[in-house]
Order: structure tokens, then sequence, then C-alpha cells
């Protein structure tokens, strides 16, 4: 009997689609991959292999799912869009290691999934071809959530790459890369043309690998200010830090405590917050911390 046919050809996704009279959603970010080699690079990336749970965000109709089950232990895929579950049942019907959930992954209950799912997976690692418009929401709630995940390997717009990788004082860095750097080490794994999706996106891509840290990347008092604070200076990026912590204070009357922070955490309050590293930003958090100023909008 000979090998199916992989379903990221150009030849084989269009008899999908008008086999099943499917219409791209642009609100769900459907653009579907029609080369093999980006999605076998893509599961590399994730170290995939036979003691490896991935979970897979968005499987489309069934492409990268078809790969990574290739390789996996096992894959939990989660699909929000209903019209896909009919293709997904035929397109991934040889391989009885997937298992397809319904379901927004923002929604899931991960504790009750990873009580349910995942008591004998060793080693899990999240794969995705994000929809763009979601990259950031999915990412945090993926980390903050209790899921016991290795790895992540995500497929998003390049420009959102850059900036979850960018480093301190570059046009790039910001809050977000504070965030995903906080909990994850971060490198981008490959860029992907234009020319490998159906329909083509109007953005170019790009593979990043986040390698989810065992702490995270500063220890700090309070988690919550560390946020707080970090929002606040890149509010208005071409403020100094003074000026954005200062219009972020909720007691305009504490701000020569606020002064005193700066100075304990030996700080220059007329730099920009795009000059701060990650351990800097902790240093002044737990300097308000030790201050009693905690209260910022």
């Amino acid at each position: 009997m000979s090998e199916p046919i992989d379903i990221a050809t150009p030849r084989r996704t269009r008899e999908i689609l008008e086999k099943y009279d499917l219409n791209v959603k642009k609100s769900l970010g459907q653009n579907f991959i029609i080369d093999t080699n980006i999605l076998k690079n893509i599961v590399a990336a994730g170290d995939v292999d036979e003691e490896t749970t991935v979970i897979e965000i968005g499987p489309g109709i069934g492409a990268l799912t078809e790969q990574i089950a290739k390789s996996a232990k096992e894959v939990f895929a989660f699909e929000i869009d209903d019209r896909l579950l009919p293709v997904l049942d035929e397109t991934l019907s040889d391989y009885s290691n997937v298992t397809i959930f319904h379901q927004d992954i923002l929604e899931v209950d991960f504790e009750k999934f990873q009580t349910e799912y995942l008591k004998e997976s060793s080693r899990i690692v999240v794969i995705a071809n994000l929809p763009y418009y979601i990259t950031t929401p999915i990412i945090m709630h993926l980390l903050s959530s209790s899921l016991p995940v290795e790895t992540m390997v995500l497929m998003m717009q390049k420009e959102v790459a850059s900036r979850l990788e960018a480093q301190p004082s570059t046009k790039a860095y910001g809050s977000l890369s504070i965030a995903i750097q906080y909990y994850t080490e971060v490198e981008i794994a490959f860029t992907v043309p234009k020319t490998v999706f159906m329909p083509q996106p109007n953005v170019e891509s790009a593979v990043i690998r986040l390698n989810v840290r065992e702490t995270p990347a500063v220890q700090v008092k309070d988690e919550t200010l560390l946020a707080k604070i970090v929002r606040a200076s890149f509010v208005q990026r071409r403020k100094t830090i003074w000026n954005n912590l200062r219009r972020a204070l909720d007691n305009k009357e504490q701000e020569e405590t606020l002064r005193a922070a700066f100075a304990s955490a030996d700080i220059d309050p007329s730099r920009r917050g795009e000059s701060l590293t990650i351990q800097e930003f902790g240093a002044l958090a737990d300097a308000l911390v030790a201050f009693e100023l905690t209260d910022f909008t």
C-alpha cells in the first residue's frame, strides 16, 4: 500500500479545501502551510521524539499535526473552528496518537487537562502556528498556567518574534520582551517566507523557540509590582523612567520616596525604560517594596 500524500502540498491542500467547501477565515488568522520541509523543521526545533507529548494550538486541516504525530508519543490539538473537525477526522485518521479538542485554548482548564491527560507525560512541548492577532495572549496564558511545559515552538509574525527576543537599548525591546524573557529563554529558530502559505499573508513570519526557565530570570518580592512598573515604564517610550513611574504613581505626595527607591536600586531616574535590563527592573521593584511604595496604576 502506498504512503499517503502529505497534507502540506499545494494540490492536496486545495483538494481538502474544495472537498469541504472551506473558505479561509481571516478573523481566525488562517493561512495553510504548503511546504512539508517547513513543518519538519518546526518539529525538529521542538526536539520532538517518542518520549514527547505535544500540545498543538490550531491544527487547521492537520498539516503540521501530521508531521508532529510521526515523531511524538502523543498529540493533543486544540481547534476553535468547528468547520475543521470533520476535516481533521479524515486527514489524521491514520494517527492513533492524535486527540482533537474543539475548544479555545484561552478557555482550557489546564489543571483539569493535566490530571486527565498528562499523567503519563514525561516531556511536554507546545507547538503552534499562531494567529497573528492573538499571539501574545496565548503565550502569556500558557506561561501563567500550571502546565509543566519544557519548550514552546511557535510560528508568528516576524515583527512580534523580534520583540520577544529583543535586548535592552534596541527599538524592539519593551514590556513584552521582558514579560516573555522573565519566564523563558528566547531564540528565533528560522524565518518563514510568505510563499509557503496558502493564501499568502501580508507579513513575514518566523518560528521562535521558548525554553521555559526552571525559575524566573530574576527573583523578586512582588511579581505583580514588577509587571506594573515594567508596563508603566514603556507607556511613553521617549519619556524617562522617572516621568513614566511618577505618572503611574497613585499618590503624587510620595515622589520623594520614589526618588529614594531609585537611589537604593542604584538606577539613574533620567534613563529611559528601554535601557533597563530585567535584573535592573527587579532591583527597582524590590526597592519599591522596601520603601512600601507599591501603589501604581
